[in-house]
C-alpha cells in the first residue's frame, strides 16, 4: 500500500533518509518544518492559526483550508485526506512534544487509522510509535531504546512476547493499566503476537 508522509506542527524533528513516501501532506506549522527538511508538500491542510498565511505559496502547493472552529485537528484532517486518497500506510513526523493535548490527540488518531485497516507510525529522533492489530510482528533490536506496549482499545488479548527481558504468554493488556511499559530487547529480535485489539508499540530513547 502507498505511504503518505504527514508533517505535523509539533516539535521539529528531522526526517531520516531511509523513510520512504509517495505523497506528502503538511499541517499548518508543519509547512515550515517541511521546508527545514527540504521537502515540498503535495498539499497543505491548514486553518492558519499557527502559520502566517503570507508565508504559504498558494500558487505552488494545493491547499485544503478549514476554519479554526472545527471538530478535527489539522493532523486528523490530513489523516482523513490520506485515507480518502487510498494511502494505507501513514507516517507522521513532528507530531510529538509541544502541547500534551495534541500529542494525545495524535496518538488517538493512530487508532483511527488502524480501525480502518491502515498502519500508522509516528516518528521522531527520540521516539518511534506504531500501531499493531494482530498476528505476529518481529522487531529488530534498537540499542539504547526501551520497548513498551499499550492497549489503545479497551483491551488487547492473546498477547505474547518473546526475545525480550520480560517475556509473556497469552496475557491481556488493558487501557487502564500500563503493564507493558519499559521492556527491552534481550535477543537480537523481539517477537510480538496478539489475537485481538489495537496495540500501540513505543520505542523510546533512554540514553
Amino acid at each position: 500500500m502507498g505511504t503518505c508522509l504527514i508533517i505535523s506542527g509539533g516539535d521539529y524533528s528531522p526526517l531520516k533518509d531511509d523513510i520512504g513516501y509517495d505523497y506528502v501532506i503538511a499541517c499548518d506549522l508543519g509547512y515550515e518544518h517541511a521546508l527545514k527538511m527540504g521537502i515540498k508538500p503535495d498539499i497543505m491542510v491548514s486553518d492558519f492559526d499557527s502559520l502566517d498565511r503570507s508565508k504559504f505559496p498558494a500558487d505552488e502547493i494545493a491547499l485544503l483550508e478549514f476554519p479554526v472552529r472545527k471538530d478535527d485537528s489539522d493532523t486528523m484532517l490530513a489523516i482523513k485526506h490520506a485515507l480518502k486518497e487510498g494511502y494505507g500506510h501513514i507516517v507522521i513526523s513532528c507530531a510529538l512534544g509541544g502541547r500534551l493535548d495534541h500529542t494525545i490527540a495524535n496518538i488517538q488518531s493512530m487508532a483511527y487509522v488502524a480501525e480502518r485497516g491502515g498502519v500508522c507510525e509516528i516518528i521522531s529522533d527520540k521516539e518511534y510509535l506504531r500501531t499493531f492489530t494482530g498476528g505476529e510482528l518481529s522487531l529488530e533490536k534498537r540499542e539504547g531504546f526501551s520497548l513498551s506496549l499499550f492497549s489503545i482499545t479497551d483491551r488487547c488479548t492473546g498477547v505474547s512476547i518473546s526475545g525480550s527481558a520480560y517475556d509473556c504468554e497469552n496475557v491481556t493488556l488493558t487501557n487502564s493499566f500500563p503493564l507493558g511499559i519499559s521492556n527491552y530487547w534481550k535477543e537480537e529480535r523481539v517477537t510480538i503476537r496478539m489475537s485481538e485489539g489495537i496495540m500501540l508499540i513505543a520505542e523510546s530513547l533512554i540514553k
